[in-house]
């Protein structure tokens, strides 16, 4: 499952070559190369990437892949060479819906606070080592997360301060 595919990009081979597991998921329709990293080496190699020249995160973003199946929490770190020509990666990190865990990668690149804060309140991805991980969006009383595929909406809605 975690052979590299034919499509190897310039990172993937570099990983391969020093020994760090992941997954080639070949090339998105921009050309972004789009690696799979497990969830337990995600935060060392999200450090290797910061030091390779990453230093920006232009964005983090979290899905479910299907009922009942995975959540996966996706990131796009970048090498900003000039304005014209940025270098940019995809990472899907993967963990099981039963307990979502993911290594938070805050103290790499601080702009994903708000945005894995988010992908928690919407989706469940517990962040560890998160310095804030607390709901954002809807209130610390709220059950469920609503962006998975099987949330069931309840079926009162209340507005609050609706004047």
């Amino acid at each position: 499952m975690w052979g590299i595919k034919k499509m190897q990009g310039r990172l993937s081979a570099w990983l391969v070559k020093h020994g760090i597991i992941h997954r080639s998921l070949g090339f998105d329709y921009q050309g972004i190369e789009t690696l799979q990293i497990k969830p337990e080496d995600w935060h060392s190699i999200a450090v290797i990437l910061y030091v390779y020249g990453y230093n920006y995160l232009r964005s983090q973003c979290a899905y479910d892949v299907a009922p009942g199946e995975l959540l996966a929490s996706v990131y796009h770190p970048r090498i900003e060479y000039g304005v014209d020509q940025p270098e940019e990666l995809c990472i899907k990190v993967f963990a099981s819906r039963r307990n979502p865990r993911i290594p938070s990668v805050f103290w790499v690149w601080k702009s994903v606070d708000f945005q894995e804060r988010e992908s928690y309140d919407m989706l469940g991805i517990s962040y560890d080592n998160h310095p804030r991980l607390k709901r954002i969006l809807m209130p610390e009383s709220w059950i469920g997360w609503p962006l998975r595929k099987d949330y069931i909406a309840p079926n009162f809605y209340e507005i609050q301060d609706a004047h």
